[in-house]
């Protein structure tokens, strides 16, 4: 009787383990982003009563800044397919350069909570007067690339890169390029009126 119980529950469990193992196999899919079409890149030179000058991408927007406490030469560079925005703020130098590139500093380094680094580009623009830095923040941070340029004597720029979305960095990564290359094409054609 013994033997008969032990057969009966192998043999319970080998139909049991048969039919479970007939099932198909569930493979999860893995995580997909939308593809996302850039457009071909043509510039213009962007000119006004500004203190300063620089090329920017035909598709691009300019609005005036119109956050509170902003000033006079602050401006927002939109990218509306991309729900982007490169925030531009100048401010005149008076003996304070030093206090604007700790402050540009400290914003940039701000994301080092998130970000998994930060790399540091230093530019040069003899030609034009313009030294500079650009920040590239990698990792799920609000802003993806701040940058400064200056003159060292009497004009400063700072921008910063967002999106009106939550970060990601694996889905925004094509457009953090894209824009990426928008913004050293700024600092290269940047110029001080």
């Amino acid at each position: 009787m013994k033997l008969y119980r032990k057969l009966s529950i192998l043999l319970f469990l080998l139909i049991a383990f048969t039919a479970i193992s007939c099932k198909k196999k569930y493979t999860p899919k893995p995580k997909a982003y939308y593809r996302i079409d850039f457009p071909a890149k043509e510039y213009q030179n962007w000119n006004s009563d500004f203190p300063y000058s620089f090329d920017l991408l035909s598709m691009a927007k300019i609005e005036k800044d119109a956050s509170k406490g902003a000033e006079k030469y602050w401006l927002n560079i939109q990218y509306p397919d991309y729900r982007a925005t490169i925030h531009l703020s100048y401010k005149t130098v008076d003996n304070n350069l030093e206090e604007y590139l700790e402050d540009s500093r400290k914003m940039a380094y701000k994301h080092s909570i998130v970000a998994d680094a930060i790399a540091e580009q230093v530019y040069f623009n003899d030609t034009n007067k313009v030294y500079g830095m650009i920040y590239r923040i990698k990792g799920n941070a609000a802003s993806s690339v701040q940058f400064i340029a200056t003159d060292s004597t009497s004009h400063f720029l700072r921008g910063a890169l967002y999106f009106r979305e939550h970060p990601n960095q694996d889905s925004l990564a094509p457009v953090i390029q894209f824009i990426d290359k928008d913004i050293v094409r700024l600092m290269e054609s940047l110029k001080w009126e």
